[in-house]
């Protein structure tokens, strides 16, 4: 390993006490820091009333993979980095994972100082499913690529949590209602751990009415419950015909079965009874 040590610090969504003694510590004793936004870093460290003598260079999504070779440079002489964003977990919707590979590739030893995330709070506010959960973070405008992300719910039973504007936050709503219908559960989380918190539950059609009531304001996370339709009669033969498939390949009938019930949302028991007669 080289001498110096990346470290991604995660700090606070919004209440600055929510600041770690560890984080507060690392910061202070940093040789460099990256920081999404330098003016919001050093207000942060106004806040924390830290006196952090590292010098603060900015590191954001459009020229992140043009510092990197300078960031790997200090940590190769053995510098200790702290990568930060505006708030919350860096590398998450956030600049941070390009250089973590390089650092990766570069046999760097990286560290991080857990701490508040977005993703994490929103889903455990919601009151919806946690035990399997998909991120998307911030979902394009539109396109082919939105509309797989959302057509998704129809299938999929695991939760999903993204990331959206306040100002398309309606429009989201709306496209995401118009694919699976005005019952699925829903939440909308706003202002995680500042003054204006809020957390509006409720089905699509309700997130919706909200949403047109008023002006939408704040960091928004969304989180969409995932499809509870007894799927398997309707996606039988297509699901069939992937196990048989990935069968046909040389995969076990048992692994075909999880990576297909995995992949479609389905229940890996009623799956594997109705494509029993492939493994004959």
């Amino acid at each position: 390993m080289s001498g110096g040590q990346l470290i991604l610090a995660a700090t606070p969504l919004g209440n600055v006490l929510d600041a770690s003694e560890r984080l507060k510590q690392t910061l202070c004793s940093a040789d460099l820091i990256a920081a999404e936004d330098t003016r919001r870093a050093k207000r942060l460290f106004s806040d924390l009333c830290l006196e952090v003598a590292a010098p603060i260079i900015s590191l954001f999504e459009d020229n992140e993979e043009k510092k990197i070779p300078d960031l790997i440079a200090k940590l190769k002489e053995g510098q200790r980095i702290v990568v930060i964003s505006d708030a919350g977990t860096p590398g998450v919707s956030d600049p941070g994972y390009k250089l973590v590979n390089k650092a990766i590739e570069e046999n760097i030893d990286i560290t991080i100082i857990p701490g508040p995330s977005a993703v994490i709070s929103a889903l455990v506010l919601s009151g919806l499913p946690t035990d399997r959960f998909s991120f998307e973070g911030f979902i394009a405008r539109k396109g082919k690529e939105r509309t797989e992300i959302l057509e998704n719910l129809n299938t999929d039973s695991k939760t999903m949590v993204l990331f959206e504007s306040p100002r398309r936050t309606l429009q989201t709503l709306e496209d995401i209602q118009a694919i699976v219908g005005d019952e699925r559960s829903g939440a909308v989380v706003r202002e995680i751990s500042k003054t204006y918190e809020e957390v509006i539950r409720g089905t699509l059609s309700q997130l919706v009415a909200w949403a047109k009531s008023k002006e939408v304001l704040g960091e928004i996370t969304l989180v969409i419950g995932g499809s509870t339709k007894a799927s398997k009669n309707e996606v039988d033969d297509v699901a069939i015909s992937q196990v048989k498939q990935l069968v046909d390949k040389g995969m076990s009938f048992k692994d075909a079965v999880q990576e297909i019930a995995t992949k479609q949302g389905l229940s890996r028991r009623e799956l594997y009874q109705a494509s029993l007669g492939l493994d004959a």
